[in-house]
Order: C-alpha cells, then sequence, then structure tokens
C-alpha cells in the first residue's frame, strides 16, 4: 500500500537537516580520497549514519580475489583492498513492500593542479571542490534523505539497502564486489550528476589502446625506415571514419533522441617518438569508444580492428596490436515506463523539480546492476556533471536539497510505509 506522506512533510524534514548535511559534504570533500585513499572517507561516511542520522552502518571488505572477477576492470594504479572497504547500511524492511539499492560512490578523481580541490567552501549556495558533484553531494542527497524519513519516524515497508562505493572512477570495482557478494534488490537508483533527470539508460564505453610498429632509421635514410607514427595516422584515419558510422547508426535509438552525437570515439594520449631525428619504430595511442545498447562490447572490439583493417596499408595491418585491457563498460536499457522509473519521476515532479526521463550519454555504475543483476536500474542525482573532474568543481546547494527531498517521497513511495 502507497504511503500517504507528501512532498511538504518531507521537505520540512529535509529543511531541518539541511546545514548538518552541508557540513557532512564540507567535510567530505576535504577528505582527498584518490584511488588508495578512501580510507578517511569511509570512516566519515560510516561516522555520519551511526552517530548522526542513527542507522547502523557497516563496513564491507573487498576481497583480493575479486581482481580475478571477468568483469573487474584494471587500471594503472591498482593496490590492495586490505584497509579499504565499501559502506553498506540496511534501512526500512518492516513490513511487506518493494526493495532497493540507493548507490553512490565516494571515491575522486586527483586534484590535476588544482591547489584548493580539497580545501571546501561554500559561496552564494554553491559548495566547491573535488567530488562536490562527482559523487559526494549525491552521496550527502541520498543520506539527506534518509535522515528525513528517520526525523518523520517513518517506517518503509520494504528495504532499502544504502551503498557508498569506492573505485568508481576507474571501473567499478567496489559496487561489483558488493553485487558478487550477493546484495540485490527489486530495483537501483545510482546517484550522479543528472541535474535530477532520471536515466533509465546509460550510454557504454570501452577503452582502447593502439600500437603501431615501423622500422627505426636515421631521419637521413627516411625512406628506408617505416615511420610508425604515420601508420598511426593512418589507423586513426580508420578509427575516424568508424566513428562516423557509429554515430549514424545510433542517430534516434530510443531515450537518446535529443543527442546530436549520442556516442564518440576519443583519442585520449599519444605516445611515440625519442628523437627529433630518429623515425621511430613505435607508436601508442590510447583513447575510448562510447556506444549505446544497440550495440554491445565484444561488437564494438570487433568493429574497430575490422575498420582498421580496411585500410590498404598492408604494413600496417601485419604490424599493430590493439588491446582493450583497462575500462570495459557496458550499455544497458530498461523500460521507462517501470514502475520503479516512474515513481522516481512523479516524486521529482510532486517536488516541483522540472526532471525529464531519457537517457544518459555517459557511463557509471548503474550497468553493473542493471546488466548483473538484471534489474531496473536509473541514475538521478543533483547538479551537472559538467562540473565534475574540473577545476572549478561545484555543487548547487539547493539542488542537493531538492533531490533529498524527492528521494525520500520515492522511497516512501516505493517501499511503502507501515
Amino acid at each position: 500500500m502507497l504511503s500517504e506522506l507528501t512532498c511538504q512533510e518531507v521537505s520540512e524534514a529535509v529543511d531541518k537537516w539541511q546545514d548538518r548535511a552541508r557540513q557532512w559534504l564540507m567535510d567530505m570533500i576535504a577528505c582527498e580520497s584518490v584511488q588508495g585513499n578512501e580510507q578517511e572517507v569511509v570512516k566519515l561516511a560510516k561516522d555520519i549514519w551511526d552517530q548522526e542520522i542513527g542507522v547502523p552502518a557497516e563496513y564491507s571488505e573487498i576481497p583480493e580475489s575479486i581482481v580475478d572477477d571477468p568483469e573487474y576492470t584494471h587500471n594503472e594504479n591498482e593496490c590492495p583492498y586490505e584497509g579499504r572497504y565499501n559502506v553498506v547500511v540496511n534501512a526500512g524492511g518492516h513490513g511487506q513492500g518493494h526493495s532497493i539499492i540507493v548507490q553512490s560512490h565516494l571515491d575522486v578523481v586527483p586534484a590535476g593542479g588544482w591547489e584548493e580541490a580539497f580545501t571546501p567552501k561554500y559561496v552564494d549556495g554553491w559548495v566547491w571542490g573535488r567530488g562536490a558533484t562527482d559523487c559526494k553531494g549525491p552521496c550527502v542527497m541520498l543520506m539527506l534523505a534518509q535522515a528525513a524519513l528517520e526525523e518523520l519516524g517513518v517506517k518503509l515497508a520494504g528495504r532499502v539497502q544504502h551503498q557508498y562505493v569506492i573505485e568508481e572512477e576507474v571501473g567499478g570495482n567496489g559496487a561489483l564486489a558488493l553485487i558478487r557478494q550477493g546484495h540485490t534488490a527489486e530495483a537501483a537508483v545510482i546517484s550522479e550528476g543528472t541535474n535530477l533527470n532520471v536515466f533509465p539508460a546509460n550510454r557504454g564505453a570501452v577503452w582502447f589502446k593502439l600500437r603501431t610498429f615501423g622500422k627505426s632509421m636515421h631521419m637521413g635514410r627516411r625512406i628506408e625506415g617505416v615511420n610508425a607514427i604515420e601508420k598511426m595516422m593512418e589507423a586513426l584515419h580508420w578509427i575516424l571514419e568508424y566513428e562516423k558510422v557509429l554515430v549514424e547508426e545510433s542517430r534516434n535509438y530510443p531515450l537518446f533522441e535529443r543527442y546530436e552525437a549520442p556516442v564518440q570515439v576519443c583519442i585520449g594520449m599519444i605516445h611515440a617518438g625519442s628523437w627529433p631525428s630518429q623515425i621511430p619504430d613505435e607508436c601508442t595511442v590510447e583513447g575510448g569508444v562510447g556506444f549505446l545498447p544497440n550495440k554491445n562490447i565484444e561488437q564494438v572490439k570487433q568493429e574497430v580492428r575490422d575498420w582498421i583493417n580496411k585500410s590498404d596499408d598492408e604494413w600496417l595491418k601485419s604490424h599493430y596490436e590493439l588491446t582493450f585491457d583497462k575500462l570495459h563498460n557496458d550499455a544497458f536499457a530498461c523500460d521507462p515506463n517501470h514502475p520503479a522509473v516512474q515513481y522516481l519521476h512523479k516524486a521529482a515532479l510532486e517536488c516541483d523539480i522540472p526532471s525529464e526521463i531519457f537517457g544518459w550519454n555517459v557511463s557509471c555504475d548503474a550497468r553493473l546492476y542493471a546488466k548483473l543483476l538484471n534489474i531496473p536500474t536509473m541514475v538521478f542525482g543533483p547538479s551537472d556533471l559538467a562540473y565534475g573532474h574540473s577545476s572549478n568543481e561545484r555543487i548547487e546547494w539547493r539542488q542537493v536539497v531538492q533531490g533529498a527531498k524527492a528521494m525520500a517521497l520515492y522511497l516512501a513511495r516505493w517501499c511503502g510505509t507501515v
């Protein structure tokens, strides 16, 4: 049976907590929670639940064996998981109602030269600092929503499990660990910066490393050598031709119709040569390919290879290496008319949020819940992801508060109350 809780009631409860919640966000931003250094913010998140909200939180260990999982995302900064945890909070479950996972991540990308990245400030309604948008602001939105329900004495019939994970920024290994440990529910909301729109579909992304090989020679004997950079230029020409086809095949795909170019190829890093007057015998490029649910990762990998092989350059076709050893996020799409999606959207509208339902041309942890648990999964949270990873990362505090009100109402409606 649906709760009769109103937006006005949750609004008043959220407002009682919002000053404390803003301090939670400031304190979390002050934790430099880059990969391998998440312990401080993880403890802080647990303490907020235990000592302030009053709902017990637990550390969830990540086994070292997770690195052998086929869905694990390898990266260059891997470090042991001893002492590095996810945080799990179980609330509700007082009767018969729908269950749900609500999740966001505590890890952040490095400062990247931004000297004040971990010195939070609150100015003119905006909280500044690394992680404000991606994703400590969304974490606090989820905390604030539950705090409001606790303030009101609401007993949720269904169980809501809050998950605050690490290693989202490197591919989702924290979330993967929880899924492999058996945590599941009837639906999931992953909180990221969506401007409080509801995204039941996400673009996928796969990173590649392409190496071309040549024959080193003095520049005075250039014609006797084979320039690996020139071979790379030929390969990239065909990869960018592939991008044109990829975009055309993705136009007007359901939920992504509004994007002129919903997918893309990114040439992100390049390295070659050791001396200006020497023909390089090796060139390496790393990049990524975005794709929609009309394709899967294995298709995209094969298509990249097939397009390189369209070249008439016989040397290239027998002297390159293409690997996909890092990020590998699949695309997904859930039914936008599923009650779990519609309840969230209606709660946002009821709280005067101009929310829409469409697909997100970004990838995040959501695809793991949609693909591995096969449950309706959507992304919803405050701020615009354009602020994330930037040297002016910030979040409008008003949106955190608005999102918390909608989320509190949604949890009451989806889980039911007793």
